[in-house]
């Protein structure tokens, strides 16, 4: 279910046919690039974090760490990641394919400055092996994100 609730999503922005499903696991940073074939960075890791009222999503590069100061002062809370039986019904989709395509209502997405360093990525696509090829404005549009924040080291 959440690899067609991410390709409708995509479809909407026209990115559908970008979507790459995987013969092994993409569940991780390290399996995701390994299977693609790119440097861990360029993978756009989907964190999960609980926000007091649900959940919020902050896409980041694969290589960044949250920066908790940094956290608290942005979001108000401190950056308490989704326990595994959360993540799927507050988010849509299970642990190893969350991306930011397709999620339940509600859930504000955002996208970490440290994204920035490059012309493109690759976030997960629903699925523990799949991932979708973006390039950064692609990725804000597709994301509709609620915008840019700066929670990373």
């Amino acid at each position: 279910m959440s690899m067609e609730r991410a390709r409708a999503h995509l479809k909407k922005h026209g990115l559908e046919e970008r979507i790459k499903e995987l013969t092994v696991s993409s569940a991780t940073v390290a399996l995701a690039a390994e299977a693609l074939g790119c440097e861990p960075a360029r993978i756009a890791k989907t964190l999960s974090f609980e926000n007091g009222e649900g959940a919020i999503l902050v896409l980041a590069a694969g290589d960044a760490r949250i920066d908790n100061p940094k956290f608290k002062q942005r979001f108000g809370v401190k950056a308490r990641m989704l326990s595994a039986d959360k993540v799927e019904p507050l988010i849509g989709h299970a642990i190893g394919g969350v991306c930011p395509f397709g999620v339940n209502a509600g859930v504000p997405v955002y996208l970490d400055e440290s994204l920035r360093k490059f012309d493109y990525v690759y976030p997960a696509a629903g699925t523990s092996a799949s991932a979708v090829y973006l390039t950064i404005e692609e990725l804000e549009r597709a994301s509709e994100c609620e915008g840019w924040v700066d929670v990373t080291k």
